[in-house]
């Protein structure tokens, strides 16, 4: 009898933690087999502030997955995101010895193993190796050098590195939840496997993740990861903003954000009072939604400037020729992808994750749930074993993208 492979995702954001399961189907395609969502009070900018809380809200969002799917997990992909994060490119070489000078899998594992003994500072671990082009004997760039001949085999890496408290604060909270951590993603690199295509990151893309504590950047180019970058400015700063400068409770604040708020005066339809219901001794008063969104474009107006001048001084602003997607749940924001055309001057999208397959699909097919679904759809690129996942994939012709998404990341949960 066929064992079910279930893969589960967990997101721990600043505002909620989202946890989602979901069955592998013999077609290779995924069944969401269910969902929860659970308030997050432990956690400040992607870092875990607080082990207890947090790990009361994964277990929360985890139970109600749990029930609503009728199967119990113990293992997770968890989405790592915060300032801690930083990002560096390195080249590395092996010779290959073997009698017919063929490039094989064993050579990866040693290109890997190679870049694991760089000198990187003691709190610090690395979080992910991908990467970004191959290169044989010194000529041309490889996507898959498996099977070709040569001498010398090179790589450029993408590596992203994490502090060593993080990950230890999140492994913490999700063991205290009563789980076991089975890889740790960075963010964005989750949400490009859910909501970008194969055309933008050839072309070249950015994709902007805008959360409630902080907004994660990745860019692409050439079908490789490029540049990856984490901003503590994002949904909560925006609500902050409000409520400081109306002089109400967050609350309130946040919803005044979500019902009423634009990211650029350009975006309103309807100029309308709002009512501003009174604490306390102060009276009920109303403000026009212009006044609101004066408030709300400052800060996104500072974000997406941050966002130009990262794209601009690492040097990738000009190879962005497939335009920006936006996603989280900041990019929810009336007039978001306006405002960010302005700043950025290049064309902008909303980005929802697609290619879920069957199930309860339906209910993460929104631009907030993108992490958590590109959790469960794998990983673009990095070790050895998910090196061999996504050569096996490549030789299989005609299978759906999410097939091959789905076996990478199960050939290298299988074999770990």
């Amino acid at each position: 009898m066929k064992k079910n492979k279930y893969i589960a995702g967990l997101d721990l954001g600043t505002t909620k933690v989202c946890a989602v399961i979901a069955e592998e189907l013999e077609s290779g395609l995924l069944d969401i087999l269910g969902f929860g969502v659970a308030p997050s009070e432990g956690l400040n900018k992607g870092l875990v502030a607080n082990i207890g809380k947090t790990a009361e809200a994964i277990k929360e969002a985890v139970s109600i997955a749990s029930n609503r799917a009728g199967v119990s997990i113990n293992v997770v992909n968890v989405g790592v995101a915060g300032e801690h994060i930083t990002s560096m490119r390195h080249r590395n070489y092996v010779t290959i010895n073997n009698e017919d000078k063929e490039i094989t899998r064993e050579d990866l594992e040693r290109l890997e193993a190679d870049v694991r003994t760089i000198r990187i500072p003691a709190d610090r671990m690395i979080l992910h190796i991908i990467p970004e082009e191959f290169y044989i004997d010194h000529e041309g760039k490889i996507d898959n050098p498996i099977g070709m001949s040569g001498s010398r085999l090179e790589a450029t890496n993408h590596i992203v590195l994490a502090s060593v408290p993080a990950i230890m604060n999140i492994r913490k909270s999700v063991e205290r939840a009563g789980l076991e951590v089975r890889n740790y993603v960075l963010q964005p690199i989750a949400s490009s496997s859910s909501v970008l295509e194969e055309s933008e990151k050839d072309l070249g893309t950015a994709l902007i993740d805008i959360g409630g504590g902080t907004t994660d950047i990745a860019i692409f180019h050439n079908k490789s990861i490029k540049h990856t970058k984490v901003i503590g400015i994002a949904g909560n700063q925006v609500t902050n903003d409000i409520r400081e400068s109306l002089g109400i409770v967050s609350n309130q604040a946040e919803m005044l954000k979500i019902d009423y708020g634009y990211a650029t005066e350009n975006a309103i339809i309807k100029d309308e009072d709002i009512l501003i219901k009174g604490v306390g001794a102060r009276a009920n008063t109303r403000i026009p939604i212009t006044l609101l969104t004066q408030i709300i474009s400052l800060r996104m107006r500072e974000l997406f400037t941050l966002i130009d001048n990262e794209m601009r001084n690492a040097g990738y602003k000009q190879k962005i020729k497939a335009g920006v997607v936006l996603t989280g749940g900041g990019s929810l924001l009336k007039g978001c992808t306006e405002l960010a055309q302005e700043v950025l001057g290049l064309p902008v999208r909303i980005g929802v994750p697609q290619d879920l397959g069957a199930g309860l699909s339906n209910e993460i097919e929104s631009p907030e749930f993108a992490t958590v679904a590109g959790l469960i759809k794998g990983i673009p690129g990095g070790t050895s074993s998910e090196y061999q996942g996504l050569i096996k994939s490549k030789r299989k012709k005609g299978m759906k993208t999410i097939s091959f998404y789905v076996k990478r990341v199960q050939q290298f949960f299988d074999e770990l």
